[in-house]
């Protein structure tokens, strides 16, 4: 259990996400995330010059990504402060924030600034030597395409892991579409009131279309219209699976920042000291090979252990969720309803550009929570090779 890593109040944005192949589909995912950085920062009248440490999570490689971390701190204004890169798929985030807050507890970092960017769209494509291949062709790798559709280790695609789940445990088409319809349901709520929830943490991002014009993404892009008799009519992606393009999620682009710090430094920079944001504890799995969605269940129990809580003393619950079937497993084994959690939105309805994803999720759930007058915090989430990770946050 960790007592001395704090995150501020308002001390985090998400840009709206954007489909894939969309608005921010040409843009380097670090210079946009740190241009984004540096505006949020200005708007807050803060000086990037007092984080100590910059933790730049991304998994989808961008032009200078070699040097990631201390670029990225540069780039937001933190000329003097070192940065670290960080890449663990969906997980990316979830163990910035973590590994931010372990170094507060040590004393090793004082203020602690996460940045996470990612850009799923135009994926690189890399091109290795083989120089005893025919006629010494390359060998080529395409960063999103190939990832998604082939884990090396398990040896499948990853909506394959989904399908093993829902075979092993019985899990239907018909409740992979419920929850599919219940989770739109749920993001709906969060445009309420002239997106009145959304607004809380959400920060636009700009794009530089010429020198004289600018594009100014405020909401979110490519969330499509679902409903009951819509998903009742999809195929399923896979022969005789129980997942379809309606309940699973899609690829994005965006980027989020969480700064993480001490207590003191938190009441400082709070925009409501009353609403104080703890890092309580943090949960990590591999599953089986091929189950990827059974890795979150063992995940939120460590952490909620670690917490010395259990799952009904959280008062909100968000979880990565790529398929629909992993909430529904998850809801089962944890004795726990599935339309209950995942309030205002999720990944599996606003898209995935994975190093942001739980960032987005963590800090939704920090809204709800302060929201609801505070309590315990729980985020899960799967990851690629068949990983799960998952944090435990205190608030009021």
């Amino acid at each position: 259990m960790l007592t001395k890593a704090f995150i501020p109040y308002g001390g985090y944005y998400s840009t709206p996400f954007a489909r894939w192949q969309g608005t921010l589909a040409n843009e380097n995912a670090i210079t946009l995330g740190t241009e984004t950085s540096r505006r949020w920062l200005a708007d807050k009248k803060w000086d990037a010059k007092m984080f100590d440490y910059l933790i730049l999570g991304i998994t989808v490689g961008q032009p200078k990504m070699f040097y990631g971390g201390p670029w990225a701190a540069a780039l937001i204004g933190a000329t003097d402060t070192p940065g670290l890169l960080i890449s663990q798929a969906c997980s990316t985030s979830t163990t910035g924030v973590f590994q931010a807050a372990v170094g507060i507890e040590t004393g090793l970092f004082e203020n602690c600034y996460t940045l996470a960017v990612d850009r799923c769209s135009n994926g690189p494509h890399t091109v290795w030597p083989n120089p005893m291949g025919p006629g010494g062709q390359v060998t080529s790798e395409n960063w999103v395409m190939d990832h998604f559709n082939l884990d090396p280790w398990g040896g499948t695609a990853m909506i394959q892991t989904a399908e093993n789940v829902a075979a092993a445990f019985g899990l239907s088409r018909e409740q992979c579409d419920a929850v599919a319809l219940r989770r739109y349901e749920q993001y709906k709520e969060a445009l309420a009131n002239d997106r009145a929830f959304q607004k809380r943490y959400m920060y636009a991002v700009e794009v530089k279309v010429s020198r004289k014009k600018t594009l100014l993404l405020e909401a979110d892009e490519g969330v499509m219209e679902t409903t009951a008799e819509g998903l009742a009519g999809l195929r399923p992606v896979l022969p005789d699976g129980k997942i379809t393009f309606g309940s699973q999620t899609h690829p994005a682009d965006g980027n989020c920042a969480v700064i993480v710090t001490t207590r003191e430094k938190a009441r400082d920079l709070s925009t409501d000291p009353k609403a104080e944001i703890r890092v309580v504890s943090y949960g990590y799995h591999r599953a089986k090979k091929a189950h990827m969605a059974m890795a979150v269940v063992p995940a939120a129990q460590m952490a909620l252990e670690k917490a010395g809580i259990g799952v009904g003393d959280v008062d909100v619950i968000k979880t990565h969720n790529p398929f629909a079937a992993n909430d529904v497993y998850m809801a089962d084994q944890m004795k726990i309803d599935v339309n209950g959690f995942n309030n205002y939105g999720s990944s599996l309805i606003f898209g995935h550009p994975q190093a942001p994803t739980a960032a987005r999720l963590i800090i939704e759930g920090i809204e709800e929570t302060v929201m609801k007058g505070g309590g315990y915090m729980l985020f899960t989430g799967c990851a690629a090779g068949d990983t799960g990770a998952a944090l435990v946050l205190k608030i009021g």
